[in-house]
Order: C-alpha cells, then sequence, then structure tokens
C-alpha cells in the first residue's frame, strides 16, 4: 500500500524523487526519505507541532531508556495481537520516530508488514527518517489520513490527537488501535515544581465510536533521573508552557530527581459496517 493525496484522496505513485497522483498533484520526496504531505492551507501556523528545542529534549531523554518498559510493552501487544497476515500499521504523532522503530522491528519479524510514522512537526520527522530506515515516514494531519479507506491493519497513537471517524475510515474491518494515555499519578513530582496545587490527572474513560475496547492496563514504574534528564523530561511535556526559567534551571541544578511514571495502555477493534461488535479471538 502508499500513500494518497492529501488534496484529492487519489492514489500517489513514488516516481524518481516525486509523489504524484492522477490529478497531477505533487509532493517531493525528501533527501532524508520522508514525504511532507502537509499542504499549506492545512496548516492552522507556520511550523506546526513541536520545536527543535523540544525535539531535541526528547530525543535526548528517550535515548536515556527511560520509556523503554513502554515502548517494549507496546510492540510486544502489538505482535501478541496482529496477525501474521497484517501488512500496515500507522503511528500517529511518531515524533522522532522513537516508538515506530522498535514496533517496525518486532513486527517484520514475522509479518510483511509496512509501518508508517506520521507527525505534523517537520523537524521531527526529517530527524526519524534520517535516523531509522525501517519505516516510512511522511509530515501530514492526524485528523486527514493521508491514507485509502480500510487500508490499515493497526494505528498506534502515543498521546496523539485523531478523530474516532478518521481512524475508523482508515482501518480496515476488525483493525486495532493502540492507545496510550497519562494515568493519575503520571509524572506527578514533575507537576508539583510546577504547580503550588498539584491534581492528579483525571482519568478519562475515552471510547472511539465505532470501535470496542477490549482491553485496557496500566504500566507505572519509578525513574530517578539527573538534573540534566530532568529538565529534558520537562521540556518535552505541556508542562514546559507553564514552568518559568527559574523552574527549569533550578530543575537542571538538581543532584537526582525522583518521578513517577503511569501509563494507561488501551486496545480498540474497529467494528465491521455489519456488525455490532467485531472481538479478536487472538486476545485473552
Amino acid at each position: 500500500m502508499s500513500y494518497q493525496c492529501p488534496l484529492c484522496h487519489q492514489p500517489l505513485t513514488l516516481t524518481e524523487k516525486q509523489w504524484r497522483c492522477p490529478k497531477n498533484h505533487q509532493f517531493d520526496n525528501a533527501k532524508e526519505g520522508y514525504v511532507n504531505l502537509m499542504p499549506v492551507q492545512h496548516k492552522r501556523s507556520k511550523q506546526p507541532g513541536d520545536s527543535p528545542e523540544m525535539m531535541v529534549s526528547r530525543r535526548n531523554f528517550l535515548d536515556g531508556g527511560h520509556y523503554q518498559p513502554l515502548r517494549d510493552r507496546i510492540a510486544e501487544l502489538l505482535d501478541d495481537v496482529l496477525s501474521v497476515k497484517a501488512d500496515a500499521l500507522l503511528d500517529i504523532g511518531c515524533g522522532e520516530g522513537y516508538y515506530t522503530t522498535a514496533v517496525a522491528t518486532r513486527l517484520m519479524q514475522n509479518r510483511a508488514m509496512t509501518v508508517f510514522g506520521l507527525d505534523v512537526a517537520k523537524v521531527a520527522i526529517r530527524n526519524a527518517a534520517k535516523r531509522y530506515h525501517n519505516a516510512k515516514f511522511c509530515v501530514a494531519s492526524s485528523h486527514r489520513l493521508p491514507f485509502a479507506a480500510q487500508s490499515l491493519d493497526a494505528v498506534l497513537r502515543i498521546y496523539a490527537p485523531c478523530k474516532a471517524e478518521e481512524l475508523f475510515r482508515a482501518l480496515k474491518p476488525g483493525g486495532l488501535v493502540l492507545t496510550v494515555a497519562p494515568g493519575p499519578r503520571h509524572l506527578y513530582q514533575l507537576k508539583a515544581r510546577i504547580y503550588s496545587d498539584v491534581q492528579l490527572h483525571e482519568e478519562l474513560d475515552e471510547q472511539l465510536e465505532g470501535f470496542e475496547r477490549i482491553r485496557s492496563e496500566n504500566l507505572a514504574y519509578p525513574m530517578m533521573l539527573s538534573g540534566e534528564q530532568a529538565f529534558d523530561l520537562l521540556q518535552m511535556t505541556p508542562f514546559a508552557w507553564r514552568a518559568t526559567e527559574e523552574i527549569g534551571a533550578v530543575l537542571k541544578d538538581e543532584g537526582s530527581f525522583f518521578c513517577e511514571t503511569d501509563f494507561i495502555i488501551r486496545l480498540h477493534q474497529r467494528k465491521s459496517e455489519d456488525e455490532p461488535t467485531a472481538v479478536s479471538t487472538d486476545i485473552a
């Protein structure tokens, strides 16, 4: 399978260094190997997505292995539930590809599968494509997925927003959506440095229209970080917008910083149009 044009929704074909649809809309394939499928009229800002500074902090933190238990569990779950005949998975909001490449490595051991990574931030996708070569990366909107109807076997969505109807459109009947959301105590100690009256995360019982939730589990573990690592963690979270420069400087000077993780992992299955439910027999 391949991409579809974000303007006319016709299939795109790669010829030399350009993606082109039957209506002659053209999109250059960058030298790093990714394609930008975000037309100017679809942008909400000049440079949507994370800033280069946020991306660098996220890469530094993730390279430290602090979220590796989450990455490993995601790859394991997807490997367990996906058929050996599954051939296409999309990581929405993939950033610089930390989870994308691990999932691709695991799933491609027993499947002829293509793994796609999508993000609105061009700087993140450029770096993902330069670093990882076992997945295909594109700049695109999560609200307008550049994939044909019923073309994907699974979608990975870690925090990233996406409309349920768009997920339903792009996934095959019985296709899977694996989501990750923050649990009540996720990064509680980091929040306490920013808010005088720190609150637990609200645990939303997310239901995706057109899908049945068939699995839910929590993953929580402690982290002991250096000051630099704690600062990188702050910079890659939405809390960075509320933190003062003084808070960041104090955090960076810490000798060590204890922080909790608390992730909620949910698996949703797309219902068939002609059936009220579609539960996979592969899931215990």
